[in-house]
């Protein structure tokens, strides 16, 4: 069995000549992205599609964007991303439809054993999934084999341990469950601000 082939089925695995041509390939490709002037928006997009496994229409990642192998990922049309987005995507990250994503972000596949005795053993990776309508606060960071619903936020600087259902608030360090998304919310986007209060555009 591959490295490669380890990897993909959650077993243990280390770099091999395989793995490091892939990421050796995806950081100059990230490299080339994060030199681009940002109204070079075409251009910039089209390098999106030779970065990621796929994407969809509409994506703007703002630079710099740091990713590891790209062709595990698919993002979602729509999807923004902040600033230092970091991509461990060693295997698949699925990134939905709109989703907002802060500056700061990790979203991290790969992790180490915890004894001491096997940490040299190598790695292991299990995707992550961030369903449609999800916002991820700054400084967010997922680890590996975690789903996120649909619509749910995820408040700033919370470590996501674990799955998170569709339409809720989650925060904190391990990241828990606050509340569901409710009516009130459909009204109010921020303390007593009122959707139906605010003044006409010009």
């Amino acid at each position: 069995m591959t490295e490669q082939e380890r990897m993909k089925q959650g077993y243990i695995w280390e770099d091999d000549e395989e793995n490091l041509a892939l990421q050796a390939k995806c950081k100059a490709l990230v490299k080339k992205f994060n030199e681009m002037p940002t109204e070079a928006m075409a251009e910039r997009e089209a390098l999106l599609h030779d970065i990621f496994g796929e994407v969809g229409e509409n994506v703007w990642l703002n630079s710099p964007l740091t990713a590891t192998i790209g062709k595990y990922v698919t993002i979602g049309s729509g999807t923004y991303a902040n600033m230092n987005l970091t991509l461990i995507d060693d295997w698949k990250i699925t990134i939905g439809k709109n989703v907002l994503i802060g500056p700061n972000v990790t979203l991290c596949t790969t992790g180490h054993p915890i004894h001491p005795a096997h940490r040299t053993d190598g790695m292991y990776s299990f995707p992550i999934t961030i369903g449609d309508n999800v916002w991820l606060g700054g400084n967010v960071m997922v680890l590996p084999g975690v789903t996120i619903g649909e619509n749910s936020v995820i408040g700033a600087g919370s470590v996501v341990t674990k799955d998170i259902p569709a339409n809720v608030v989650a925060f904190g360090s391990p990241c828990k469950v606050y509340r569901e998304i409710t009516d009130r919310d459909a009204e109010y986007y921020f303390g007593d601000r009122r959707f139906d209060e605010q003044p006409e555009r010009e």
